[in-house]
């Protein structure tokens, strides 16, 4: 029995240790509480600040207007304790007799991440904490309060609800909020300055509020705010002063984005009389300019796309596409590229309903996604051996839905279904990487809804089915070719060569996905199946006489590797860098540049043909590979071969979803100064000059 209340004890004792005592005043109370029941082996500790107050009184933000201090802690006499860090919950909005100030009535927790000295041992916190409260009048406060963590496992705590639910009111991203800013410029105003900020929201605004931080000293009025006919862009105009203007153009901005549930925040450098350039939406213009000049941007980078390194591994089918028409009649000609053009069309929106789909489940999205998905990479690889096979001529298919043979010996007119699976196809190939104004285009729609999606996919597709579109408009461009002949047999091997090279560099991109194991049991798998169709020349072959039973098995077990036989989660070397590049690191960003480094950041993937142009031609070459040897660059590589939430955050934030991506950070441009898809040595060294500090040396 003596045993059983000494346990019982222990636990209320447990139990009391996870929270401080309250302190109490006439204006509220406030303790520590704890997240966890121990400290456990982990590099921080959650903890919280929680203040309960009168009906009335409130206390303050970090940043508390035009009046008033924020909570202060000091945590000197604090034991095993190397770092604390406060997070701040979005703020309401106070006016009184023309005073504008942010904080917190009722009830705040003031998440804590608190590192110890030494991990896994008992913390002894002892916070001197200093806070103002006010209600008509303010009163200052000074208290001590204590809180001890055992050495015990990290197991939630009955506090740790509470306190996540107000650490997920702190400000974060844009784009998990569905909240994006754009345009951001600063004007003279006699003696002050005038802020613009141009925002959109992926749902309505409700009630849109602006709160901002900059030189210490300057106020900011409450934010005219204008919204679009759809609620779903919104400009916010705010007048500031306090300081002279030269300030302002010195000193980064930081934003905080509120409405209503959902909070952003996002740090710019403007400069006076100038301003930033928006990432996605076109804020300056109404609803319908806006979207009418991103379709624009969407058919000129469907056609720019026709000339990017991405589609080198289909050459072979737009020339087969071309080639076959010679000497064929115009009529034939014309359809035979409608239903190519029409098959570019349907690839382009089969992807953007799968877009749609996936963001609707609340996952990330981004352009050329389905290569990070090994069954997808297979089953291309596959339908590619296919052609291959064909262009071999190891097998013909005579039906209406036939998708290779594009130039028949016989002289026969190709089949609308071929030219149109082949479209198809090709446009599947070649869109894991981005291209100009694709980018802009295609981070327009997915930030939106479907209806934008699809109006832009179709803009997309579109231009990128032009040259197409243009022989079909103008048939004699083909007809005038030679006419399909003997001299076929031999481009149709040098092309079937081609695509099995395309396979080949698919299967390595699979290799990085699933490991040597189960790509060498796919290659193998996908070898055979030429094998077994060059068996049907064989009299008396049984394989032969099954050989498209027999390929569809051998197809179906490939596809199926990846899914029972992939070492995927035990990869070595995934993700890892080499050379003067280091792993990405988002967090590491702003402390780099705080302390005048400059930070280049290369999203890259081993899929994506134009990133892999870029490295070659320009990262690793000349005045851009001596500059990235400086001490005062740091080179960070986000490898996005693979899924990464991280990193499609990373993109989104710029309101990019594909890749190439680089974006270069410095003092100069703590915001970042974001590159084009294609590199040259003078645009980066360019961006590297943008961004450095007045006292950094930019040079080889």
């Amino acid at each position: 029995m003596l045993a059983l209340v000494a346990t019982l004890m222990g636990v209320a004792v447990g139990a009391s240790a996870l929270e401080s005592d309250w302190s109490v005043n006439d204006q509220g109370k406030l303790r520590l509480v704890s997240a966890t029941e121990g400290v456990g082996d982990r590099e921080s500790v959650a903890l919280g600040l929680e203040f309960k107050l009168q009906p009335g009184w409130k206390i303050y933000w970090r940043s508390p207007g035009d009046a008033g201090y924020p909570p202060r802690i000091d945590w000197q006499k604090s034991e095993n304790v190397a770092s604390a860090q406060m997070e701040w919950p979005a703020p309401e909005r106070f006016s009184v007799l023309g005073l504008e100030t942010l904080g917190y009535k009722d009830e705040v927790i003031l998440p804590l991440k608190v590192k110890p000295v030494e991990p896994g041992k008992p913390i002894a916190l002892r916070a001197d904490i200093s806070y103002l409260t006010c209600d008509e009048i303010c009163v200052p406060h000074q208290v001590q309060l204590d809180l001890d963590l055992p050495a015990a496992p990290a197991e939630p705590s009955d506090q740790a609800n509470a306190l996540a639910r107000f650490k997920a009111q702190v400000p974060g991203e844009g784009p998990r909020q569905g909240l994006s800013i754009g345009a951001v410029s600063l004007a003279a105003k006699g003696e002050d300055v005038v802020l613009k900020v141009e925002a959109t929201a992926a749902d309505a605004f409700a009630d849109p509020d602006l709160y901002v931080e900059g030189p210490e000293g300057a106020f900011f009025t409450r934010p005219d705010v204008s919204l679009a006919t759809n609620a779903r862009s919104a400009v916010l105009t705010l007048t500031a002063g306090g300081v002279p203007q030269e300030e302002f153009d010195s000193t980064p901005l930081r934003l905080t984005l509120i409405d209503r549930g959902r909070a952003m925040e996002q740090v710019f450098a403007v400069r006076l009389g100038e301003g930033t350039v928006p990432s996605v939406a076109l804020g300056g213009m109404d609803e319908a300019q806006s979207i009418l000049t991103i379709i624009v941007l969407a058919l000129i980078g469907g056609l720019i796309l026709n000339l990017m390194p991405c589609v080198l591994p289909v050459l072979s089918l737009k020339l087969l596409n071309v080639i076959g028409h010679g000497g064929a009649e115009r009529r034939a000609v014309r359809a035979g590229f409608l239903a190519s053009s029409a098959g570019i069309l349907f690839s382009l929106l089969l992807i953007a309903v799968a877009l749609i789909g996936l963001k609707s489940a609340g996952m990330m999205i981004g352009w050329g996604i389905q290569f990070q998905q090994p069954v997808f990479l297979v089953l291309l690889t596959a339908v590619l051996v296919l052609f291959a096979s064909n262009l071999f001529g190891l097998f013909e298919i005579n039906l209406p839905g036939r998708v290779t043979d594009l130039a028949s010996r016989r002289g026969k007119e190709d089949s609308l279904g071929g030219h149109f699976m082949s479209g198809a196809f090709a446009t599947l190939l070649a869109t894991p990487c981005s291209a100009p104004f694709l980018g802009t285009a295609v981070g327009f729609a997915l930030s939106r809804g479907p209806a934008e999606i699809l109006i832009v996919f179709t803009a997309l597709g579109v231009g990128f089915a032009l040259p197409f579109l243009a022989i079909a408009a103008f048939p004699g461009l083909a007809t005038r070719l030679p006419r399909p002949g003997p001299w076929m047999e031999n481009l149709r091997r040098v092309l079937g060569l081609a695509l099995l090279a395309t396979g080949v560099w698919l299967l390595t991109i699979v290799h990085t996905l699933v490991g040597m194991e189960a790509t060498i049991a796919i290659t193998a798998l996908l070898a055979l199946m030429p094998m077994v169709l060059a068996a049907r020349r064989l009299e008396g072959s049984r394989i032969g006489r099954h050989a498209l039973v027999v390929v569809a098995g051998l197809m179906t077990a490939a596809v199926l590797v990846p899914v029972f036989g992939s070492s995927s989660t035990s990869i070595k070397g995934f993700g890892t860098v080499s050379g003067v590049w280091q792993p990405f690191d988002e967090a590491a960003i702003p402390r780099l540049v705080s302390e005048g480094k400059i930070v280049i950041v290369d999203v890259t993937a081993d899929w994506c043909i134009t990133c892999q142009v870029n490295k070659t031609l320009v990262l690793d070459k000349g005045d851009v590979a001596d500059m990235l040897e400086s001490p005062t660059v740091v080179a960070m590589q986000a490898d996005w071969t693979r899924p990464d939430s991280k990193i499609a955050a990373f993109l989104a934030r710029f309101g990019r979803y594909g890749i190439p991506f680089n974006v270069v950070f410095g003092p100069k441009a703590p915001q970042g100064v974001i590159l084009p898809e294609l590199l040259t040595q003078n645009v980066v060294m360019s961006a590297f000059s943008d961004a450095a500090s007045d006292r950094a040396i930019v040079s080889k």
